[in-house]
């Protein structure tokens, strides 16, 4: 089992349909690959789930669905995954701060293995090639691509680099489907070993394109802190009740709100708020969805 060696495979199917997912790709003069899903191109669904599957080394699988709240619904995205910590912790985890060039970027994908070897998975690999995910809303130069490489531990040509802006369908597909991820960043954030999650299960409302880049944020957060589900399977004794997004002091409003009111400063967003809405621990259930919130997120219009 390799994640980079999988997402690659990936990397390569998104290459051979390009016309077809509606996205676009070229070589920077050191070889890096550039796919771009989301920036100049338009992109689909079927896109972001192949981006979303790369993120996750190829270790989750992602299926699309339509969710029904009380009067309004929104396309889903569903993830199920065996080796949750693997995939969507120690993968998919949006925790690669890429900056530098005027450029910056929320780097994810099996490349992070190669990079930072997370210490609290206890899993390494060795690769020739590697992939990572790029949220940003600009492609980045052959000196960033260099510089990703080589923390990497690979040549520059080896490289291939998934991007999408948030305000794209790619973009909101991928982030929608990171709820795993967000239950295990607040069980590791709780103490608790994430390497203990046996299997999981879960889905999020998909936001539409209707805004910018800054916009889009806080409506791609809301689909998780206030639609998503999530199912964890595990033997260690998990308390349900202190995982969902409503054990935050700052739940109760759309993320940009709550993202206004802290002076645009992430970290001084309390970060219990990123977390599922609803979480089930084998058979313990907490939290809930608040479709209130999504709606107003979203400005919703109905005619």
């Amino acid at each position: 089992m390799n994640l980079n060696k999988n997402a690659v495979k990936i990397a390569g199917e998104l290459l051979e349909r390009q016309e077809e997912l509606k996205i676009n790709s070229f070589k920077l003069r050191n070889g890096a690959k550039i796919i771009d899903c989301g920036i100049e191109a338009k992109g689909s669904f079927e896109a972001g789930k192949l981006f979303a599957q790369a993120c996750t080394g190829g270790l989750a699988e992602f299926e699309f669905s339509m969710r029904h709240f009380r009067d309004f619904s929104l396309p889903s995205i569903e993830v199920a995954t065996d080796f949750p910590a693997l995939a969507c912790f120690a993968s998919q985890k949006a925790g690669w701060n890429i900056k530098g060039e005027n450029f910056s970027a929320i780097g994810s994908g099996p490349a992070r293995i190669l990079a930072k070897s997370p210490k609290k998975i206890g899993y390494s690999e060795k690769a020739n090639e590697a992939l990572i995910a790029l949220e940003t809303s600009t492609y980045p130069s052959e000196k960033i691509c260099e510089s990703i490489a080589e923390e990497c531990g690979i040549m520059a040509k080896n490289l291939y680099i998934l991007i999408a802006r948030t305000a794209s369908l790619v973009g909101s597909i991928q982030i929608s489907a990171r709820m795993v991820e967000t239950a295990l960043f607040k069980l590791d954030y709780l103490g608790y070993d994430v390497n203990t999650i046996e299997t999981a299960f879960g889905s999020a409302p998909v936001a539409p394109v209707v805004g910018n880049d800054a916009q889009m944020m806080g409506m791609t957060n809301d689909m998780i802190i206030y639609g998503s589900e999530v199912f964890l399977y595990t033997q260690e004794n998990i308390d349900a009740a202190k995982i969902p997004s409503n054990t935050s002091p700052a739940y109760g409003k759309p993320f940009s709100e709550i993202f206004r009111e802290c002076g645009y400063d992430f970290y001084k967003i309390n970060p219990a708020i990123f977390a599922p809405a609803e979480v089930y621990v084998n058979n313990a259930k907490a939290g809930g969805i608040n479709p209130e919130i999504i709606k107003k997120s979203l400005n919703l219009v109905f005619k």
